[in-house]
């Protein structure tokens, strides 16, 4: 999945940009008050998609 498409899904999830990292960026969901941090790569596996919207206890795009 493109980082792109991976972020317009968190947005719409009720997701928000926390703050930057090295290589990662950082979510959160404040409904839930969960947070998981998302690597800045063109492409981001497939697992790798499913493990932060797991984290952040929202639905897989």
């Amino acid at each position: 999945m493109k980082l792109a498409d991976l972020e317009r899904h968190l947005h719409r999830q009720g997701c928000a940009f926390y703050r930057e990292g090295g290589a990662h960026t950082v979510w959160i969901n404040p409904a839930a008050r969960k947070i998981t941090s998302v690597p800045r790569h063109r492409e981001i596996k497939e697992g790798t998609v499913r493990a932060i919207c797991k984290q952040l206890e929202i639905s897989q795009p």
